[in-house]
């Protein structure tokens, strides 16, 4: 069996990437992924699509593709809302619908958290961002064990209606109780 993991991007992922992520002229991911924001464009070369932005952004050191097997599906990133107050977001997107709802968000975002608290000592908090339309993210952030720490009232408006921004968090303290507790299951 394909086991989920996590690693940096090659210019051969990054091509399968454009091809199930950046060549259709409206796909399916971009209407989850803060559709509010009319920011998407479609490639039709790979050639083209590297000298784009999404190409460099996928290449930084706080960027790991999701792959099943040899096979990328997906990315997962962090920023810094500000990095002198160690303020921390991470973010995820599975291009290929194909793996959704199969628990693929929740393992690939477990796996990241586990990977920023072990190498961040520092980091007390990591946050993510979603809008009330991502019902899927939302469950995805409970599952995780994170906490609604922010629900912001119609700020996010698209196609005619108004959303929220909602916003997650877990402590590393709070992380750590939940592994071992379900470490201590096992």
């Amino acid at each position: 069996m394909n086991k989920l993991h996590l690693k940096s991007f090659t210019e051969g992922d990054l091509k399968q990437i454009w091809e199930i992520g950046f060549r259709a002229a409206d796909p399916e991911w971009k209407k989850w992924d803060a559709p509010y924001f009319d920011d998407y464009q479609a490639y039709d070369k790979f050639e083209v699509f590297k000298e784009g932005n999404e190409y460099p952004f996928l290449r930084l050191p706080r960027v790991q593709g999701i792959f099943i097997g040899e096979k990328p599906i997906g990315m997962l990133s962090y920023y810094w809302e500000n990095e002198e107050t160690r303020w921390l977001e991470i973010g995820i997107i599975i291009y290929d619908p194909a793996y959704w709802n199969d628990g693929y968000g929740t393992q690939a975002l477990t796996l990241w958290i586990e990977h920023i608290f072990a190498t961040m000592p520092e980091l007390e908090h990591i946050g993510l961002t979603t809008w009330s339309g991502n019902k899927r993210m939302m469950r995805v952030a409970e599952k995780l064990g994170m906490i609604k720490e922010a629900q912001i009232r119609k700020v996010r408006y698209w196609q005619g209606v108004y959303y929220d921004s909602v916003k997650y968090g877990i402590l590393r303290e709070e992380w750590e109780m939940q592994r071992s507790a379900k470490a201590t299951l096992l």
